[in-house]
């Protein structure tokens, strides 16, 4: 059976706001709305999102888990900075994690979990076709189709680790969104990951993704290199 994403929260109203609050700053974060290495001060953020220090405060600590927000010392904290460094190993894990759970997800996936594979790839090709590009809706869509993909894997800690490296990797795609130049084909990528899937086809899915991943990975790294050098050994 397919399964959503893991991440549950209870129906009382501190719940609520501190959802709000970690899901906006979420969202600003992925999107490259607050740019890395911005300090996040608690004063700024209550006039900015309109919600109070506490919920703030559980997000920016939820965020630091995730590794989307740092903390300096005792002085509060930053966006996590982006370098050619951890772009690389990003993809590299990605690509780990990813070849685990759609492995996983394949072997136990039944009909159900292959229709809401097939249902999320069509709503996302049926909406890239009449966008103009990348936009709230589009991302909500992009997500729940490569959530499917691994939704049948039975571990749900590795779905979630797989939902937290998509939060980072989302930054880098960004990125690469704004920078890219080419003439990408990222609906045939899609369709050909499906393709693989339905087939059951594991070692090409596993193929497909990972080059998926590192064509991303490059566009990003090839647009931040400028502003982040690779580091170099003395």
């Amino acid at each position: 059976m397919a399964r959503t994403s893991t991440r549950q929260e209870d129906g009382s109203v501190g719940a609520t706001l501190n959802m709000s609050a970690f899901e906006r700053l979420r969202a600003d974060i992925l999107q490259g709305v607050i740019a890395p290495g911005e300090k996040l001060r608690i004063e700024a953020l209550k006039s900015r999102y309109g919600i109070g220090a506490s919920p703030l405060r559980e997000a920016l600590n939820r965020l630091s888990a995730l590794h989307l927000v740092e903390k300096i010392d005792q002085r509060g904290f930053r966006i996590a900075l982006i370098s050619h460094e951890t772009l690389v190993e990003l993809a590299m894990t990605r690509c780990w994690v990813s070849e685990i759970a759609i492995r996983e997800s394949i072997r136990a996936g039944d009909a159900a979990w292959e229709e809401s594979v097939v249902l999320a790839h069509h709503r996302l090709k049926r909406y890239h076709e009449t966008s103009i590009g990348p936009d709230p809706e589009w991302e909500a869509l992009h997500r729940q189709f490569h959530f499917a993909l691994i939704a049948a894997c039975p571990s749900h800690w590795l779905r979630e680790f797989h939902e937290t490296l998509f939060d980072l990797a989302d930054r880098s795609r960004h990125i690469a969104v704004l920078h890219d130049r080419s003439t990408r084909d990222v609906a045939g990528e899609h369709q050909r990951i499906v393709d693989a899937v339905i087939a059951r086809d594991v070692s090409g899915a596993i193929a497909l993704l990972n080059q998926h991943f590192r064509i991303t990975a490059d566009i990003a790294i090839s647009a931040i290199e400028p502003q982040f050098p690779p580091q170099t050994v003395e």
